[in-house]
């Protein structure tokens, strides 16, 4: 080949190197964008997890107050949906609120704080000798998609 028909030929390698190198960055963006998302999704599991054992632990609690003040067992808890908060001595109707981060205390509630995308509903049934409680957190997250945790547990009449 003689000089004259390889002049043009570094421009077109090199716009062709800078359209694979650009489409490469492009992708790498996609990716990390799709894997920041994914994360997001993967910490809310966890925080709603995390809620809806809270939510029976309390119910748990309630329990055990009732035994320390020699009361029946499963005072308070009729049949029903309730809502919970961590200091719970007692159960509140279910009202289909979203729960607050309290940022000072690091709690979760329904009165002091920023609005979050949860909600929990704490639902009790009385069996014989025994109460199954269930737990279950909402939410709407990335591309409107709903979510939600159930965690239940069976608490028996042990005296």
């Amino acid at each position: 080949m003689n000089f004259k028909n390889r002049r043009g030929q570094a421009l077109v390698e090199s716009i062709i190197a800078l359209s694979v190198l650009t489409l490469g960055f492009l992708s790498l963006i996609g990716l990390l964008n799709n894997s920041i998302g994914l994360t997001k999704v993967a910490n809310e599991n966890y925080v709603a997890t995390y809620l809806a054992s809270e939510g029976i632990e309390i119910v748990k609690n309630i329990i055990d107050n009732n035994r320390l003040q020699k009361i029946a067992w499963n005072s308070g808890l009729n049949n029903g949906d309730y809502e919970v908060e961590y200091s719970s001595l007692s159960l509140q109707p279910y009202q289909n609120r979203f729960l607050k981060f309290d940022n000072q205390n690091g709690v979760y509630n329904y009165s002091n704080g920023t609005n979050t995308i949860f909600k929990r509903k704490i639902n009790i049934q009385n069996l014989v000798d025994a109460i199954k409680v269930t737990s279950i957190v909402s939410w709407t997250s990335r591309g409107e998609a709903q979510y939600n945790i159930q965690l239940e547990d069976v608490f028996y009449n042990s005296l």
